[in-house]
């Protein structure tokens, strides 16, 4: 995706692809940044126009992220996991019956990548898409007509980083409202959500946003006019 739709799509921030990969990426780079609070900070790092790749260390400090992306935790971290959720149980953020549901990476990856989706050397899993809901609504206009999506769509609210393996495994756009945890470490937006296109998807998808954002420009032109002719009665 270029910037020129980027713009169109009412987008502040690139998207980012994410690939779960056995061998590190042909020339990508080991993230270098230093510890992060959960793995949806490097999603922030490619907001920023970083391409790197994690190993699974990398991913450690948020224990229900790990979780979601099938990495166990070293045997000193290994009550990180039931603590973590012990205590959004325990002041009532979280029903442990949800837990079970909780969308999850089917195998552990080796090595995460992530990149601004115009500047990605590697085949994404999933493209995430930070947007506003005008704009959330054009893409997934364009998920639609990509073959990337259902009439009914998925959603999920906690954890964010879900979205990942629910879009991957289901082969259909799915949307996150973004949890606390999320919002917190990646500085999203109040106004803003995600999208997640899977990456198979991708090229299809880009294909259609362009032609997506010049139907909707026509019907609000239809839109605007049938409300003149209304208000002229």
């Amino acid at each position: 995706m270029n910037l020129e739709t980027q713009q169109s799509l009412g987008l502040s921030k690139p998207p980012v692809a994410i690939a779960f990969l056995d061998a590190p990426p042909a020339g990508l780079q080991q993230w270098a940044g230093g510890p992060v609070p959960a793995g949806c900070a490097f999603w922030r790092a490619a907001w920023e126009g970083k391409s790197f790749y994690t190993v699974p260390s990398d991913h450690y400090n948020c224990a229900v992220g790990a979780y979601v992306h099938g990495i166990s935790l070293p045997a000193d971290r290994g009550s990180a996991l039931m603590d973590t959720v012990g205590f959004m149980v325990g002041n009532g953020y979280l029903r442990m019956e949800e837990v079970p549901g909780i969308p999850v990476l089917p195998a552990a990856p080796a090595y995460v990548a992530y990149a601004p989706a115009s500047e990605a050397g590697f085949a994404p899993d999933v493209v995430v898409i930070a947007a506003r809901p005008a704009s959330a609504m054009l893409i997934y206009e364009a998920a639609l007509k990509a073959g990337a999506g259902n009439a009914l769509t998925q959603s999920l609210g906690r954890p964010g980083c879900a979205v990942l393996p629910l879009s991957l495994q289901s082969g259909v756009a799915s949307l996150s409202f973004g949890c606390k945890g999320n919002r917190t470490f990646t500085g999203l937006p109040d106004e803003e959500l995600y999208i997640a296109i899977p990456g198979a998807k991708w090229p299809a998808f880009v294909d259609a946003a362009e032609s997506i954002v010049a139907s909707n420009a026509a019907m609000e032109a239809h839109y605007r006019a049938h409300q003149a002719a209304i208000a002229a009665n």
